[in-house]
């Protein structure tokens, strides 16, 4: 479907609401279509939409079925955001900085260079008024976003060369989306973003010359690790990536209450799972990667990551000035970040650094 065709049929759609409700209703039960970014049966991101589907399907005892469609199956990839505003489809799953042409704050509810980690975005949204600001954002498009799924901390890509130093990145044809692309192309780079399912073919083909994509699991999945050989991290693009649960909100407002509870419980809960089944995989992976000759894992220097940080911080306050509302959000996850980095200097990143001490624990010498 072209985007012509596809904007005329959302048009149709949506004005046909006003008319008839929607979703279709089958035997007492709201059948449901949920469009995501992500192809059919892709384990990690495909599978979290999946069993999101399934678990609304079933604690709501089948009075909303949802039925999941990969990417190309109803709309593409980086349509779904119209589908659901325009109530083509239902819901998605999806990462909110593909929207950021519609608004830049959509980038603070994805992943921000240098930002919030996973826990410290659920703790954002859920208590540091992060979901009012997203609620605000997102019902100018007639959708109700909700956190579903958490890839973790990323792996900074995969590169057909080795990475020497800023000047590594002029002219380099780099796969990236959203804030952390912009901070690409200012040191030089040519950004690109295509859909997962096409990243493997442009790096073969020597389209694209690096491409991220999430970290050790997926990225084996898509088989890019046998198309580039340079493996780099940290991910300083994507610290803890939120994949979003958008629903038109024209079907969230008519639920009733006890439904809208249980998809955010449900929601909350795939949040959880996801994060762990991403961080089990990605472990083992990365063994089976450490196994393989020719492929070579490196840490980015850490002059680099500096300019990096650097160009990144400028990058974020400029789009944090883009419109009041943008102002705010910007606002919001500052300060958030400021109270989150202090307390994590003291936890996790003190006992992650004691962790890394030099003891004879289990195998470790």
């Amino acid at each position: 479907m072209d985007r012509r065709s596809f904007l005329t049929q959302a048009g149709v759609v949506a004005g046909a609401a006003a008319t008839f409700p929607a979703p279709a209703i089958a035997q007492g039960a709201r059948e449901l279509k949920m469009v995501t970014s992500w192809p059919k049966g892709l384990p990690g991101l495909g599978s979290s939409a999946e069993r999101l589907g399934r678990a609304i399907t079933a604690i709501t005892g089948g009075r909303l079925k949802v039925q999941v469609f990969g990417t190309g199956q109803l709309v593409s990839a980086f349509e779904v955001f119209d589908a659901v505003s325009g109530g083509v489809a239902d819901m998605y799953h999806s990462a909110e900085y593909y929207w950021e042409k519609r608004s830049p704050g959509f980038n603070f509810f994805a992943a921000v260079p240098f930002g919030l980690t996973a826990d410290e975005t659920a703790a954002w949204i859920h208590w540091g008024g992060g979901q009012e600001l997203w609620d605000e954002l997102s019902a100018g498009y007639n959708i109700k976003p909700l956190l579903s799924t958490n890839t973790g901390a990323q792996m900074g890509g995969w590169f057909t060369k080795e990475v020497t130093g800023l000047q590594s990145y002029a002219a380099l044809r780099y796969r990236m989306p959203g804030l952390g692309g912009e901070v690409l192309r200012r040191l030089g780079a040519v950004v690109v973003n295509l859909p997962g399912g096409e990243i493997t073919a442009a790096l073969k083909s020597g389209a694209i010359d690096a491409s991220e994509w999430v970290g050790p699991w997926n990225d084996m999945v898509l088989g890019l690790h046998k198309v580039s050989k340079f493996y780099y991290y940290p991910g300083f693009h994507e610290p803890g990536t939120v994949l979003s649960f958008g629903i038109n909100k024209r079907l969230w407002d008519g639920l009733s209450a006890d439904d809208r509870n249980a998809i955010s419980t449900v929601a909350n809960a795939e949040y959880t799972l996801s994060l762990a089944e991403f961080n089990a995989n990605n472990a083992k992976s990365l063994e089976q990667l450490k196994e393989d000759k020719a492929i070579e894992i490196r840490k980015f220097d850490d002059s680099l990551l500096e300019a990096l940080g650097k160009t990144s911080g400028e990058v974020i306050a400029e789009t944090g000035q883009k419109d009041p509302l943008t102002r705010r959000i910007y606002e919001s996850y500052i300060a958030f970040w400021r109270r989150a980095n202090n307390w994590a200097d003291l936890s996790e990143r003190g006992y992650l650094n004691a962790r890394a001490l030099k003891f004879p624990y289990g195998d470790k010498a």
